[in-house]
């Protein structure tokens, strides 16, 4: 995929948050709620992809000092699109999984519209916080990773576009 500047990203996570929460509206009860093998129902991977962005909403609206203070910048060129998949399907095929607050609880049919929604909503969040970064910013400032470790601000929202086309694909072959 060719994503690399703010636009890039931009267009790209609309598109791909979008092409989630259309797949998942067109599950049916059945659908939404099965957990073939013991694997996340569809439902736990929307409240995962939720609950994956919601950091990124305060950690991309916070002052560039505070970003610094805390995680603070980085000592490399960003890695390419390309290149942040790769070392996320390495860390997958190493045993790596989400762990803690990314870990959804059970998801009932009944909260399907309404986590539909929220996830719509923290999509346009994160791209406005996204808008008001500089491209210089994004390569500069790193965020921590729990797979990845520390990553550039760019590199996060790359992950971020990935993360939701991996969790499409898992689903999509399920029902395939």
């Amino acid at each position: 995929m060719q994503v690399h500047d703010k636009p890039q990203i931009i267009s790209a996570l609309s598109e791909k948050v979008d092409a989630f929460n259309n797949y998942i509206a067109s599950l049916n009860k059945e659908q939404f709620e099965a957990t073939p093998n013991g694997k996340w129902s569809a439902g736990q991977n929307l409240d995962h992809l939720i609950r994956a962005m919601k950091p990124l909403q305060l950690a991309y609206g916070l002052p560039k000092f505070a970003l610094n203070i805390l995680f603070g910048k980085t000592n490399r060129p960003s890695r390419t699109y390309d290149e942040v998949v790769t070392k996320y399907k390495t860390k997958l095929a190493a045993g790596g999984k989400a762990s803690g607050q990314f870990i959804p609880p059970i998801i009932r049919f009944e909260k399907k519209d309404e986590l539909i929604k929220k996830y719509s909503e923290q999509k346009q969040k994160l791209i406005n916080k996204i808008e008001k970064q500089s491209e210089a910013d994004l390569d500069k400032y790193i965020l921590p990773h729990p797979l990845l470790g520390k990553v550039t601000l760019r590199e996060m929202l790359y992950f971020t576009i990935h993360h939701n086309e991996h969790h499409l694909g898992l689903l999509k072959s399920r029902n395939a």
